[in-house]
């Protein structure tokens, strides 16, 4: 079904179901602990033997010398695989670099070893007899002394990594006030409950694998690629998966190093990575530098903008794209931005929560803030001022539905802005300085093709299949409310089937287009299924209607599984959107509000309280959508306050590689959070009229922290996370 122009009246909005906020159908699997996660699925294949995985020592060089004949000889152990015995192991185009390292080493902890036995325990003990010899190289880990040799990165022809409207520098020197400030955001862990994990087991040279994966279909093309094998010889599964943040989105070195050990053991493994692994052996948010330049006009309107970033990755990674939300986000006629890529020696940078817009926006909006401070303006003014309704960087492209200015005027409302103090440090309670911030919230939609297949069984029961995963966002409620809504049966008589690459290739979990682009499919596949039974009543598919589990035509009234037959009826679609990203701009907004004390001796930050107002289409589930949001903003507040992979300069690893040491926000971090979406459908974005949500919540919610510490305090920290060293030392000279 291809989507080419607006659905503007169709089935979906009848809201019956869609758009009500039904408890996740996968709620009491998950809290009873019958949802089985990868590593937990001893009912799938029999004799399940154990992998644990070594990791390099080292940052850059190569192995010298591998001696595994301890390892090997260990009680319990089955095979130990390294480069020396694993066969041919290439790399997927998306890995930046190889998943098993050897004899080269391109970053710590890059497995370099499995070792299978009939325990966990008997593994982990001999791995640990494995002795390795390297020759250690120099490596480059310090972004900010590796930006004289970054490089312009190559990027897609429709976001290249530089774009320019107008002439900047002309625009800026004539502007009346004028802000030139650079922001750094550091190294970010994803930190998701569930590790990487996998169970392998081979059939001749067909694999399955039940691992921990948001992209079902690009898993099996990786697995394709690393093991020269047709992707038909490779079966994904992922029925649950506990949090991703985009860790997932491509396979990691446990389904790799799996796949290996149980081809070389003869039997299926089970491989999780251990929680300090994590950290540099997978994927992480890349550090930033960021140059912010504005030049506005005495009445707040932007003349001028520029935004300049750099970071690093391994060679041939990919930059972290701050600066292109600035490319949409506001108004101004002279415009520049550019991305510079520095090759890193640091475990792969990759997408991470709202990849770019989550850390652009920690500069962007500090910058306005400030920019409003010179311009002595109020902040949520500032930004109604520049709003606009087309891209700035192409006119002739307007916005599919922008409702930034609703977000900014209803939070400020809601938040009690209008008694704010634009002098920071003017309230005190007792120890505590009080003070408020805000930011716009801004984050790209992106629609992917994504297909489903529909039954309906001779009992009016509907099954939905799909190989779209649900990392924690609720996916298997908003599909089995799609096809209730569609087929008009209540959703207690829906079952939805997810995970599995036997099932129709769907857009997966990521970049926030799962929940609008993968229920748009099963939208596609329930209009074929009503215009399937309406042939098979003898209707017409425009005059049917399905209510209450009936199919009503002709004045006559079928129960839904008699209109189908004794044999039931299946049929399978996918939505395509076509050119739809070239038509319209289309993105989401918000407004983030905070409420911060300062203690005025410590510079102990508390976070008092949190508001969000956000536009982003019909909400298909008011309730699994306010749970995405307050994650994505306690993420944020974890941004700003406290999270940062810290790299050791020396040997080229994040030493507080675990949740001990890498904090992130716990119950007492967090307040209050109050969320509200803007009533609103968007029907240029997909015919469900929805678009993504599960990112907006992060972006921006850092700098309405910061801005707030700044009105309460008066000490503006421009390099995240604000931990008490940046405050303590200003807090007098405020």
């Amino acid at each position: 079904m291809k989507f080419d122009t607006p659905a503007t009246t169709n089935p979906i909005d009848n809201g019956k179901v869609i758009g009500h906020p039904h408890d996740r159908i996968d709620g009491k699997l998950k809290t009873t602990g019958r949802a089985p996660f990868a590593y937990e699925r001893n009912d799938v294949v029999a004799n399940q033997a154990y992998g644990v995985i070594l990791g390099a020592a080292i940052a850059k060089g190569s192995i010298a010398r591998i001696d595994t004949r301890d390892a090997e000889a260990a009680p319990g152990v089955l095979a130990v695989v390294t480069h020396k015995n694993a066969g041919k192991v290439g790399k997927a185009k998306a890995n930046t670099v190889k998943l098993m390292g050897g004899p080269k080493i391109d970053h710590y902890d890059q497995a370099i070893a499995i070792v299978v036995a009939e325990s966990f325990e008997q593994a982990r003990a001999a791995s640990h007899l494995i002795r390795v010899n390297y020759e250690a190289e120099q490596g480059a880990f310090d972004l900010a002394a590796a930006t004289a040799t970054a490089v312009k990165p190559k990027l897609g022809d429709s976001d290249p990594a530089d774009s320019k409207v107008g002439d900047f520098e002309s625009g800026f020197a004539k502007a009346a006030v004028r802000l030139d400030q650079t922001y750094t955001t550091p190294d970010q862990s994803h930190s998701a409950m569930e590790p990487m994990a996998t169970i392998a087991a081979w059939d001749g040279d067909k694999l399955t694998i039940w691992t921990s994966n948001q992209m079902i279909d690009w898993a099996r093309r990786d697995l394709s690629e690393t093991f020269g094998l047709p992707k038909k010889n490779f079966r994904v599964v992922s029925a649950y998966v506990g949090g991703g943040f985009g860790s997932k989105l491509w396979i990691r070195s446990d389904a790799v190093m799996a796949a290996l050990g149980a081809r070389a053991a003869g039997r299926p493994i089970k491989v999780a990575l251990a929680r300090p692994q994590i950290n540099n052996n997978a994927t992480h948010r890349p550090a930033t530098i960021q140059r912010i330049r504005i030049g506005a006009n005495r009445d707040g309107a932007i003349q001028a903008i520029a935004h300049e970033s750099w970071s690093g990755d391994q060679k041939g990674g990919q930059p972290e794209t701050a600066a292109m939300q600035t490319r949409l986000l506001y108004a101004g006629a002279d415009r520049m931005t550019a991305h510079r890529l520095a090759t890193l020696d640091l475990p792969e940078g990759n997408a991470m929560r709202a990849p770019g817009e989550a850390s652009g926006l920690m500069a962007l909006e500090i910058a306005m803030d400030e920019l409003a401070e010179a311009l002595k303006m109020d902040p949520v003014q500032l930004r109604i001022v520049n709003d606009t309704q087309v891209d700035p960087e192409n006119p002739k492209r307007s916005f599919s539905h922008r409702n930034l200015v609703g977000c900014l005027k209803q939070g400020a409302e809601r938040f009690g802005w209008d008694r704010r103090s634009a002098m920071p440090g003017q309230r005190r309670e007792g120890r505590w300085l009080v003070g408020v911030g805000m930011a716009s919230a801004f984050r790209g939609n992106m629609a992917m093709d994504s297909g489903a297949r529909i039954t309906v069984g001779s009992d009016g029961q509907v099954k939905v299949e799909t190989d779209m995963t649900d990392i924690g966002t609720g996916s298997y409620t908003v599909i089995g409310q799609t096809a209730a809504e569609m087929l008009g049966v209540p959703l207690e008589k829906v079952t939805v089937l997810l995970g599995d690459s036997d099932f129709p290739k769907s857009s997966g979990s990521g970049g926030q287009w799962g929940g609008n682009s993968s229920t748009a499919g099963v939208y596609a596949a329930c209009m074929k299924m009503r215009a399937a039974i309406a042939k098979k009543v003898g209707a017409s598919a425009t005059d049917v209607v399905f209510e209450n589990g009936q199919v009503r035509f002709q004045g006559r009234s079928v129960a839904l599984g008699d209109a189908v037959g004794s044999a039931g009826l299946t049929v399978e679609d996918t939505i395509e959107f076509g050119k739809l990203a070239k038509t319209y701009a289309q993105a989401t907004f918000g407004a983030h509000f905070a409420e911060v004390a300062v203690d005025a001796a410590t510079g102990e930050i508390r976070v008092r309280r949190m508001s969000g107002v956000f536009a982003a289409g019909r909400i298909l589930n008011p309730k699994t959508a306010r749970s995405q949001v307050i994650g994505a903003m306690t993420m944020g507040l974890g941004a700003a306050l406290m999270e940062e992979s810290v790299v050791d300069p020396r040997y080229g690893y994040f030493v507080n590689h675990d949740l001990a040491e890498y904090h992130v926000p716990t119950h007492a971090d967090v307040p209050v959070q109050d969320v509200l979406f803007l009533d609103e459908v968007d029907d240029k974005s997909s015919p469900m009229k929805a678009k993504g949500v599960g990112e907006l919540g992060i972006c921006g919610a850092a700098a309405a922290i910061a801005n707030a510490v700044y009105n309460a305090c008066g000490v503006r920290v421009r390099n995240y996370p604000l931990t008490l060293d940046k405050i303590v030392p200003y807090l007098n000279k405020a």
